[in-house]
């Protein structure tokens, strides 16, 4: 007969004391069995509201999926081996991924900004409507850059969204989708350009919010620090679209770049200067909330979700 560890034995007799505890605190007790409780399904918040200085920051989960096949998409130049170790050692699956639509409203007080549209009008809404506000609050809504999922929530029913906002795009980024020919571009977005200011990177949109070049995404596309009382936070938009197989590793290819090499060099840097200097981000596609923290980690980087850091109160 196997010996028990002292461990083992001393567990196995507090639980044999704790199951006669509950069975004698049960005896001459006679109550109705009850139905068990329906289950709901699961539950996404979408919505995530914070302070940064004299700013109100509200990410607004727009739309999420499941998408298979991952791989089609990130690492396309690694193979599946390193592709599956990788995604092992960050406890996700290789087969599937869940993407993650995440525009950004900013209140500084004086105008109410939102930072890209969603994949469509309908989840825009749905996602502004839980937060607290309307589509007609809006002031301005700037494009970081013209994919579909987020200029796709610019009209609604044939007429504009925001009918009292006012747009903002970066200059290289609109000429050429401009001459592209893209059917969600001219549909979208060449309806505004009356109402719409063309800016390059180290512009301001408004006070405290200066555009920045994240060029390889695609031609033109930015990012944006925000500053208010010596608070920063970056929207890095779709500078890296995982936290692991584009962030971590800033040299995977990711088929939605246009320029795979300028978009690694890119990450390399804007992720650098953020672990550096210890700046918050905003991720248009990192897990909802989407905010986080990057840290410099062997030849490439690791994501530091945000946890408690911008919700306590002033010492």
């Amino acid at each position: 007969m196997p010996v028990l560890s002292p461990s083992l034995s001393r567990r196995h007799a507090l639980l044999a004391g704790a199951a006669a505890s509950l069975a004698a605190a049960g005896a001459g007790t006679s109550r109705p069995a009850r139905a068990a409780a329906a289950m709901t399904g699961p539950a996404f918040p979408n919505y995530n509201r914070f302070r940064l200085g004299g700013f109100e920051v509200t990410a607004l989960l727009a739309g999420t999926r499941t998408v298979p096949n991952p791989q089609e998409t990130f690492g396309l130049n690694v193979s599946a081996d390193e592709f599956e170790s990788v995604s092992e050692a960050n406890f996700i699956p290789t087969d599937r991924a869940q993407f993650f639509f995440t525009p950004t409203l900013v209140n500084t007080g004086a105008e109410l900004v939102l930072f890209d549209t969603g994949v469509n009008a309908d989840g825009m809404l749905a996602a502004l409507e839980a937060a607290g506000h309307t589509a007609e609050e809006v002031d301005v809504v700037v494009l970081t850059h013209m994919h579909g999922d987020h200029i796709g929530g610019l009209m609604h029913n044939g007429s504009p969204t925001f009918g009292n906002a006012r747009y903002v795009a970066g200059s290289i980024e609109h000429e050429h989708w401009r001459s592209a020919g893209n059917e969600q571009f001219d549909a979208n977005v060449r309806p505004l350009e009356d109402q719409t200011t063309l800016i390059n990177g180290g512009d301001s949109v408004l006070s405290g919010i200066t555009a920045m070049e994240a060029f390889g995404h695609t031609p033109g596309h930015m990012a944006f620090m925000l500053e208010s009382e010596g608070e920063q936070l970056v929207l890095i938009a779709d500078t890296a679209n995982h936290y692991v197989w584009s962030l971590a590793h800033p040299d995977w290819e990711v088929r939605f770049d246009m320029d795979k090499q300028a978009a690694a060099q890119t990450r390399r840097e804007m992720f650098g200067m953020l672990a550096a200097d210890r700046i918050p981000f905003i991720g248009y596609h990192m897990p909802f909330p989407a905010r986080g923290y990057v840290e410099s980690n062997g030849d490439g980087f690791r994501y530091v979700p945000a946890s408690y850091q911008m919700m306590m109160d002033e010492a």
